[in-house]
């Protein structure tokens, strides 16, 4: 193990940047996707004064730092959450290099990763604008049938522990176990009590986890959800928020620990079994 340290130094920083720099982008499909504008066209600029941003003013978490938080050109400050989601979604990928073998299963690690990134995307979004991009759902939909066909990750779900030879039965109940009963919610509700982006999301993230990590990130949604619900509306008064962003908390949480939560629940429930 002692041979493989600088190895996995070399592999856990160059993970790192990486996140960074898929996290400025982030930055820019969070602010230009609500407003239908392409994400290639037009180089970054300052949202007050307009003025293109140097390459050189564009290093991710670095950049902000040594500008203090304001603009080069008008010192306009610069929202601290740009590097916010830089280092949330380095620190994310990361995360997923450490709890996964990384060298058993790489595919998975890095569709997880990309998840991640999508997950933040729709949590800042959401809760900026009430909107979840059909862009965003349809990139995690991609990441489910490629972990569909292609990653070996040995998924648990049975209650006694064992890995399934038939993960994709999983899957397939995972897409609509959650996003069913959201739609059925949003037609009765004729969309006040939920969008119908949020099952779209969970089609599609249901897709990817299986059934019980879908089950999962719905539980934690609630519970998530309900807390900021009951604090924004001692705030404010406001009952309605987006819930797109506790979908995401909890699909970010079941994608790490959705297995074992599952399979502690049903041990727990069926313990004979």
């Amino acid at each position: 193990m002692a041979e493989l340290l600088p190895y996995y130094i070399v592999i856990y920083t160059f993970v790192f940047l990486f996140g960074a720099s898929i996290g400025s982008f982030l930055n820019v499909c969070i602010y230009r996707l609500p407003k239908e504008e392409s994400l290639t066209k037009r180089n970054s600029h300052c949202m007050t004064c307009g003025e293109e941003i140097k390459r050189r003013d564009l290093i991710p978490i670095v950049s902000w730092c040594i500008l203090k938080g304001k603009c080069r050109s008008c010192g306009a400050p610069i929202s601290p959450r740009y590097t916010v989601v830089e280092t949330l979604n380095a620190l994310l990928y990361l995360a997923v290099f450490f709890y996964y073998d990384v060298m058993q299963y790489p595919l998975h690690a890095i569709l997880v990763c990309l998840l991640f990134s999508a997950l933040i995307v729709v949590f800042f979004m959401d809760w900026d604008t009430q909107l979840i991009s059909n862009y965003v759902v349809i990139f995690i939909a991609i990441l489910a049938v490629l972990e569909f066909f292609f990653s070996d990750y040995p998924y648990i779900t049975t209650m006694s522990g064992n890995v399934s030879d038939k993960p994709w039965v999983s899957q397939l109940i995972g897409l609509f176990a959650v996003s069913v009963p959201l739609l059925l919610i949003e037609l009765l509700s004729k969309g006040k009590a939920m969008g119908r982006g949020d099952v779209y999301l969970m089609a599609a993230c249901g897709a990817f986890l299986g059934v019980g990590g879908a089950l999962i990130a719905l539980f934690i949604a609630l519970i998530t959800g309900s807390v900021a619900g009951i604090i924004q509306k001692h705030k404010s008064g406001d009952s309605v928020f987006a819930f797109g962003p506790w979908l995401s908390v909890g699909v970010a949480i079941a994608a790490i620990w959705g297995q074992q939560l599952s399979n502690l629940y049903l041990n727990f429930t069926f313990p004979n079994n």
